[in-house]
């Protein structure tokens, strides 16, 4: 095997602002602190894995102290970028928090800090996961983090921001990474693999980029998985079979049968899809997206949807929605996973069936407000018959 293979994840990490997918807004605040002269001391990343945190602070790092001069468009070529995209510079440190997190430690750091740095204009520490840091390790932080020398910039990166105390945030500009769409991950999955010469069906990066959940790196690592298992072809049902995951097809008839009722249907499907081993939690998950495209298409369409072949209200697509929300811990924890999520269905048809009584109230006024005026007013005008016994 060549020594000098890299998986697709690091390969096709981001190297400038333009690489990074799905994070517009940050990156367009990144790039006009720079172009205006706006450079914050402090910055904390949020988000969830694999949406950038760290391959940003990067290119904002080489931004900074690229040999050119601080721009928004880093040579990547001079000694400066070279070292920081190896992570070999002296003047960035990276530092990973849940092995960083003693208090004695971060007191090294804020000695350190005192120092100029060697190649570039600042020294800038990368601080990953820093929700990790002890109470004393950030208490011990807050000073210099507050009034950290002219040369000297921070960036935290964190997927638990509820764990960062708030007398660090509030000394940082806070920016939020959002989950990447499942459209962008698919383009840049394609990219990837025509580079790469890689057949891939579109189906199959769909697929993949559900299995992301937004993450890029890990939409990546499965596509690594998944030619290391297919060679260079790979098509939709060889991501199912290796990830156990529906087609789109299965979960519409799933849904077909969850809205129609069919009980006998929808138990041979449930058998069906156990006999193939696939993933029924991912099942529900993907059941739930399709529930609420069909929501969503609804609310679009005066309340109706027809993605099931009839006519279906929005009204039982969202008590659908909230059985299967309510039945996912049941199927992921449970004794039984096929039981779980046979009670979790069957139950999703009952609530699909079920009518809210202010629908049959407003349903009934309808009705009457439709039958003829005369018949109406005679009915309030007749007064009630009483009866006396002789």
């Amino acid at each position: 095997m060549s020594a000098s293979y890299q998986v697709i994840a690091r390969k096709w990490r981001p190297q400038l602002f333009e690489d990074v997918i799905g994070q517009d807004h940050l990156v367009r605040t990144l790039k006009n602190a720079i172009e205006r002269d706006r450079i914050a001391h402090a910055y904390l990343f949020v988000g969830p894995r694999g949406t950038g945190k760290t391959s940003l602070a990067r290119i904002f790092a080489k931004a900074l102290n690229c040999e050119q001069g601080v721009t928004t468009t880093p040579c990547n070529s001079c000694t400066s970028c070279r070292s920081i995209t190896s992570g070999s510079s002296m003047d960035v440190m990276e530092i990973d928090g849940a092995s960083n997190n003693s208090v004695d430690q971060i007191r090294d750091l804020r000695d350190d800090v005192r120092y100029a740095p060697t190649q570039g204009k600042y020294k800038i520490y990368i601080i990953d996961e820093v929700h990790m840091l002890s109470t004393q390790a950030f208490n011990a932080l807050l000073k210099t983090l507050e009034e950290p020398p002219s040369h000297v910039k921070f960036i935290f990166a964190t997927t638990e921001a509820q764990k960062v105390i708030p007398t660090i945030v509030s000394r940082c500009q806070r920016f939020e990474l959002k989950p990447i769409s499942e459209d962008l991950i698919a383009d840049r999955l394609e990219h990837i693999a025509k580079e790469e010469k890689i057949e891939v069906e579109r189906d199959a990066l769909e697929a993949i980029a559900r299995l992301a959940f937004g993450g890029m790196r890990d939409s990546q690592s499965i596509l690594d998985q998944m030619i290391s298992f297919c060679g260079n072809r790979i098509t939709a049902g060889d991501v199912q079979e290796v990830y156990g995951i529906l087609s789109a097809e299965h979960i519409r008839d799933l849904a077909r049968c969850i809205v129609q009722g069919d009980y006998g249907e929808l138990l041979e499907r449930v058998d069906a899809v156990v006999s193939e081993g696939r993933d029924l939690h991912r099942a529900l998950v993907d059941l739930q997206a399709f529930f609420r495209e069909t929501l969503v298409e609804g609310i679009r369409n005066n309340g109706k949807s027809e993605r099931l072949g009839g006519s279906v209200s929005s009204e039982q697509v969202t008590r659908i929605l909230e059985v299967l929300r309510d039945g996912q811990a049941k199927v992921m924890h449970g004794l039984s996973e096929k039981i779980n999520f046979e009670i979790v269905l069957l139950n999703a048809v009952e609530a699909g069936r079920a009518r809210a009584i202010d629908a049959v109230i407003r349903e009934l006024g309808e009705l009457a407000a439709s039958m003829p005026e005369d018949e109406s007013s005679e009915k309030k005008k007749s007064p009630p018959t009483l009866t006396t016994a002789e």
